[in-house]
Formats: structure tokens, C-alpha cells, sequence
């Protein structure tokens, strides 16, 4: 689960075709499951793919790097990554499921990752039963986890008028569900978050995600004091940012939250620019200073880079020797290429 929100179940409504009758089974399963949800906690968020309108994959690197040259990946990729689990609504089409469906898994890799997955599946004969078996196939590849609950429905049975029929038996399929989804994840929340590697106890490794901007935000002022007086001025663009510059930050920036016992203690951040891997905003709670959580997240973001990286780079003040200092014991030299006479530029050679 994320550590600091509730857990967060996206809904994929997985046909795009006109008339199709998916969005109408997807609000019963939210209906149906509103009362489980509310007891769990459970924000739902439903992902409609013909709204959503991804087209046919066109990113050139492959999807395991994380680095993404278009809008619509990054923000489905925002949205995947802010999830602890799924359901799929799915129809069957020919034996298998809609092409649009494995067009947005393929979209992806690591937002999908040790990530329970229910389905709800609709159709004829089958029920559209065979959709979710070829569907498995994938979603395994991509390390998500398909529970054993489902709903099946036969549309002649389950339907009427473009509606799901009431039933109490159905609704408590679907509460299942959404029980065994929930158990699922918090049995995985480990894979998916660091708890027992880092330097020191309760810490958790995991992507930052939409809930976590505003306290990321108070953290990055906090932290940016100490490199205001290390360097005499109050003009450094970290403690000028917004929150709304921030959140469009994430258009471009891959960002990482590091949490000791449920509270934000660090963070940084990281793109890729042609062949180097550029690193930014590496923060340290002032009272975790001194722990190695520093240089623990500055080796973690270094392991994220893509294929091709030749180098890693990231800047800080001229006068902050003690970040100078964290940065030459983890290889870094000063590169001599700032971009000002307050800044110094650090290169380190990527690992091959």
C-alpha cells in the first residue's frame, strides 16, 4: 500500500468500441463495492481507455527504462504508478481481449510491477472468461499478481437495457474481489517498497505520487535553508518552486520519496538528457542528516538510469561543501562546466 494515503484501486474499463456496455458494468462494480471500499479505506479510481485514448504504443525506448518522450505516456504512467491495485473490466473478443487493453499494459513496466489485478469479465458463451486467461499471460509478465476472486458475466443472464441486474449475489462477488485485492496487496507491499534495506530502520523506498507533492514540497523548503546560509543568498529555485510547478515538474522528472515510519524524511529526483542521467533536488530531512540516507537514495536513483547512460551529473552550491563532500565519496568529480559562478557541476561515469 502507499505509505502515506490511502490504498488506491484503479478500475480499468478495458473496450473502446462504440456502444460498448463496459462503462455500464464498471459503475455496478463500483456500486456494488462503495460500502466495502469506505470500511478499507479504499480510494477507487476508474481509468476509462477510450476516454484515456492512448495510441498505438509509439515510444522509442523500451518501457523498463522509465524515460518517456510523450505527454500521454507520462501521465498514464502517473496515474498506473499512484495505484496498489487493479481491476480490469474486459470483454472477449475472438477468445482473447481487446486489443486497446494490451496496448496500455504494453505502455508500461515498473508502475505495473507486484501489483494484485482482479478482473470483471462480460460476454456471451464464455463470459468473456478467455479474455482473462490471455490476459493473465501478460500481466504476469509484467510481475503483477492476478488473484483468484472473479466475476464473470454472461451478458444474456447479467444484462438488461444496457444495465447490470440487480442481484445480491453478484454484488457479494464483487466485494471479494475487492477483499482479496486488498489482502493481496498488503501482503506485497514489501516488493514494492523498501522497508529493511536502507541505512536505518522504518524506512520505505517508493515513487512519488500526486499525494505526496504538498509535504515533498515543505520538506524541500526546510532542507534548502541550510544551502541558503551555506551559500548566503535566498535565491535558489528550490525555495522560489510552487506547488503547481512541482506537480508539472513530473511531466519531465522522475521523483522518489524515502519515508521513516510513515513520515517524508527525503527525496530526489532524476531525468535522463541524451546519455546522461541528470539528478536533481537530493534532500535529507535536517534531524535524518548524518544516517547515510543520503548517500543510500543517491546510489538507489543512480541504479534507476536507462540503457545508455554514459554518466551521471547533478549540481549543487559552490560553497556547500558538505553536499560537495557526500558527492566526491560516492565518485563524483567536479566537471568545471557550471552554468554559473554560484553552482559547481559533478560527473560520475554510469556503471556498464
Amino acid at each position: 500500500m502507499s505509505t502515506n494515503t490511502s490504498p488506491r484501486v484503479l478500475v480499468i474499463v478495458a473496450s473502446a468500441r462504440p456502444g460498448r456496455i463496459g462503462p455500464a458494468i464498471t459503475d455496478w462494480f463500483v456500486r456494488a463495492t462503495s460500502a466495502e471500499a469506505v470500511r478499507s479505506g479504499v480510494v477507487v479510481d476508474i481509468a476509462d481507455l477510450a476516454e484515456i485514448g492512448l495510441p498505438l504504443f509509439d515510444e522509442p525506448d523500451h518501457p523498463s527504462g522509465g524515460v518517456y518522450v510523450h505527454e500521454h505516456t507520462r501521465a498514464w504512467s502517473r496515474r498506473v504508478a499512484a495505484a496498489d491495485a487493479f481491476v480490469i473490466v474486459t470483454p472477449e473478443y475472438n477468445y482473447g481481449m481487446p486489443a486497446v487493453l494490451k496496448n496500455a499494459l504494453d505502455f508500461l513496466y515498473r508502475e505495473w510491477a507486484w501489483k494484485p489485478v482482479g478482473f470483471v469479465s462480460y460476454g456471451n458463451t464464455s463470459a468473456g472468461t478467455r479474455s482473462v486467461q490471455m490476459a493473465k499471460q501478460v500481466v504476469t509478465t509484467l510481475k503483477m499478481m492476478p488473484i483468484g476472486a472473479t466475476v464473470a458475466l454472461r451478458l444474456a443472464d447479467s444484462t438488461q437495457d444496457g444495465q447490470v441486474l440487480e442481484s445480491a449475489e453478484r454484488d457479494e462477488s464483487a466485494r471479494g474481489v475487492l477483499r482479496e485485492l486488498l489482502r493481496v496487496a498488503r501482503a506485497t507491499r514489501s516488493l514494492r517498497y523498501d522497508d529493511v534495506r536502507g541505512p536505518v530502520d522504518g524506512l520505505s523506498l517508493a515513487v512519488a505520487q500526486a499525494d505526496d507533492l504538498p509535504e515533498l514540497l515543505v520538506l524541500q523548503r526546510c532542507c534548502w535553508v541550510q544551502e541558503a546560509i551555506a551559500n548566503d543568498t535566498l535565491d535558489l529555485a528550490p525555495l522560489r518552486e510552487t506547488l503547481d510547478e512541482l506537480r508539472a515538474s513530473t511531466s519531465d522528472w522522475r521523483l522518489w520519496c524515502v519515508r521513516r515510519h510513515g513520515r517524508l524524511v527525503a527525496a530526489v529526483r532524476a531525468r535522463a538528457h541524451g546519455s546522461e542521467w541528470l539528478i536533481g533536488r537530493l534532500m535529507v530531512a535536517p534531524d535524518q542528516a548524518g544516517n547515510g540516507i543520503g548517500s543510500w537514495l543517491l546510489s538507489h536513483v543512480e541504479g534507476q538510469a536507462p540503457a545508455g547512460t554514459t554518466h551521471h551529473a547533478l549540481f549543487t552550491g559552490r560553497r556547500s561543501t558538505r553536499n560537495i563532500e557526500l558527492y566526491t565519496r560516492a565518485g563524483y568529480v567536479l566537471a568545471g562546466d557550471a552554468p554559473d559562478e554560484d553552482s559547481v557541476r559533478l560527473t560520475k561515469n554510469a556503471r556498464r
